[in-house]
This record gives C-alpha cells, sequence and structure tokens, in this order.
C-alpha cells in the first residue's frame, strides 16, 4: 500500500512539475511575445522581460525580435529614365513594431523578408525608372574641375544639375515602402543603395569607350609632343643658323680687314721702292707660271720678258 501510495506521489509531483514548466516562459531584453491558443492569438503583445505565465498544452509563446532587423536585396537590372541597363543592389534596416499584427499577417520573419522583397524591390524599381542614371549616382552639385581631357559626353554627363540625387531618391523609396510595410507591424528604418553598375553589356560598351577616349588624349598628347618637338628643332635651326651667319660676317670682316692691311703694306712698300716691289711680283708671277715642263714662248719686247734679259 504504501508502495503504491508513494507511486502516486511521485507521478503526481512530476506531472505538477511538467505542468508548471509548460505554464512558465521566459522573455529576454530583445524578445516579445504573441500566446496563440489553438493557432488563434490571445491577449495583448507581451514585450516586458521577464517570467510569465500562460495555460500549458493549450497556448504556444511565439517569439519575436525586438532588434533591427536586416533585409539584404537581390541585385536587379533596371532601366533609367535616360534608358540606361544597370544593376542595383541595395539593403535596408526594419524592426517588429506591431507583433500582433505581424503575427497576423505574415505569421514569422521568413515570410516579412518575402513581403520586404516583393515591396522595396518593387519601389526600387519605380524610383530608378524615373530618374536619370546621373542622379541614382550622384547626390550633390560639388563643384568639379573642368578638363580639355574630357569628351563633350562626357563632361555634359558629369556637369548635369542634379535636382534629386542619390540620397533623395533612397529618402524617396523609404517613404513609399514605409506605409505599405506599416500595415504589416514593420517599421522600415533606412535603406541604401549597396551597388550600382552597369549591366554586362552596356559595362562592355563603357569600358571600350573609355579606352578609346583614353587613346585620344594619348595621342592628342603624342601630337602635341611631335610639335613641341619641331618647334624645338625649328628654333635650334634658326638658331644654328644666325650663329653661323654671324660667324661669317665676323670672318669676312676680319678677312676685309686683313686683306686692307695687306693690301696697305704691299702699297707701302710699292711706295717706298717701285722698281723693287716689281721685280718682286715678277718673280712670284714665274713662280706661279713655270714648272719643269713648261714651255713659254715670248717677244723679248714684252714686260713679262725683261727681268729674264741677261739670264744665260
Amino acid at each position: 500500500m504504501k508502495n503504491v501510495l508513494g507511486i502516486i506521489i511521485v507521478v503526481a509531483l512530476f506531472v505538477a512539475a511538467l505542468t508548471l514548466t509548460g505554464a512558465l516562459f521566459v522573455v529576454n531584453e530583445v524578445q516579445q511575445v504573441i500566446l496563440t491558443q489553438f493557432g488563434r492569438p490571445v491577449g495583448d503583445p507581451i514585450v516586458e522581460p521577464g517570467i510569465h505565465f500562460k495555460i500549458p498544452y493549450m497556448q504556444t509563446a511565439n517569439y519575436f525580435d525586438k532588434r533591427y532587423l536586416e533585409w539584404d536585396g537581390a541585385a536587379n537590372q533596371i532601366p533609367t529614365k535616360d534608358k540606361k541597363f544597370i544593376w542595383v543592389d541595395s539593403y535596408a534596416r526594419w524592426r517588429i513594431i506591431d507583433p500582433l499584427l505581424f503575427f497576423q499577417r505574415l505569421r514569422d520573419e521568413s515570410g516579412a523578408q518575402s513581403r520586404l522583397d516583393d515591396i522595396l524591390d518593387g519601389e526600387t524599381r519605380n524610383s530608378i525608372a524615373n530618374h536619370a542614371l546621373v542622379e541614382i549616382v550622384r547626390s550633390s552639385n560639388r563643384e568639379f574641375e573642368r578638363s580639355d581631357d574630357l569628351g563633350e559626353t562626357e563632361e555634359s554627363d558629369i556637369l548635369q544639375e542634379i535636382i534629386f540625387g542619390r540620397d533623395q531618391i533612397t529618402r524617396e523609396i523609404l517613404a513609399s515602402a514605409a506605409p505599405q510595410l506599416a500595415s504589416l507591424g514593420i517599421e522600415l528604418v533606412d535603406l541604401r543603395f549597396k551597388r550600382i553598375n552597369y549591366v554586362e553589356a552596356v559595362r562592355k560598351k563603357v569600358y571600350e569607350r573609355m579606352v578609346s577616349e583614353r587613346n585620344r588624349i594619348a595621342s592628342k598628347y603624342r601630337s602635341e609632343g611631335q610639335g613641341e618637338s619641331a618647334s624645338i628643332r625649328g628654333q635650334k635651326e634658326r638658331e644654328l643658323k644666325g650663329i653661323t651667319s654671324e660667324a661669317y660676317r665676323q670672318a669676312q670682316e676680319i678677312i676685309g680687314k686683313a686683306d686692307a692691311e695687306a693690301t696697305r703694306i704691299y702699297a707701302e712698300a710699292y711706295n717706298q721702292d717701285p722698281e723693287f716691289y716689281e721685280f718682286i711680283k715678277t718673280l712670284e708671277t714665274y713662280g706661279d707660271t713655270f714648272d719643269e715642263e713648261t714651255w713659254l714662248i715670248l717677244t723679248t719686247d714684252g714686260e713679262f720678258f725683261q727681268y729674264l734679259k741677261g739670264v744665260k
């Protein structure tokens, strides 16, 4: 009898402990709970941390996070207003502000991620399609240093006035998507573009254009260098000719002065003894005229023969 009573007491204590365990649940600082009874929500959301009670075996505690959660969208190919196809990769931060509504509409975070994909991707696509590419990649009308190296199209894109800008476009997406998510018990905290790039086909054309533009700039520099080189060589030739001409002029002046001085000396010598001077000059002429094989026929009364008379 005593053994049966002991078994009954142990079983009763076990059932009581199991029932008490099923009736208690703990909520920490980052959690909020919705109680459901046979799958239907009952009572108000539990948002205060601590130990709470529920009806065991009938009620279930559904936990939801209070913290900011991450949404990382998939990159999508989207056309801009100026018909340029780009890949847009975005991300957002959100949190559950109405757990009861969230549970009724979405059940869990997996369902929330699916709805976020639909809403945020759709609003992003709409906003991108309503703006030009330059407004999506720039945020302000800051001053740019102009360069003669830029092509006309490239410079016009850079200097185009920005009306909205990237930051304003993200605020526009945020404002459009927030009311839709609020109806699901979600607060959309922020949304940003993680990456913006051309699609592969357009990217190749952009790279080809960049290569072509840089080749044009390189050719321009080479042409300018060749022109400067030709200018330097021409300047060198002009200076060389100028130096040569000046040297020739100075040489001719020196030669002229020397000839004049020689003529003066010859004139002085001639004036001192004209007959001797004439004799010397005649002998020089003989030396320049005759050699061992020269035959010369002269008359005896010629001036050229007068100093040969009497030579034996």
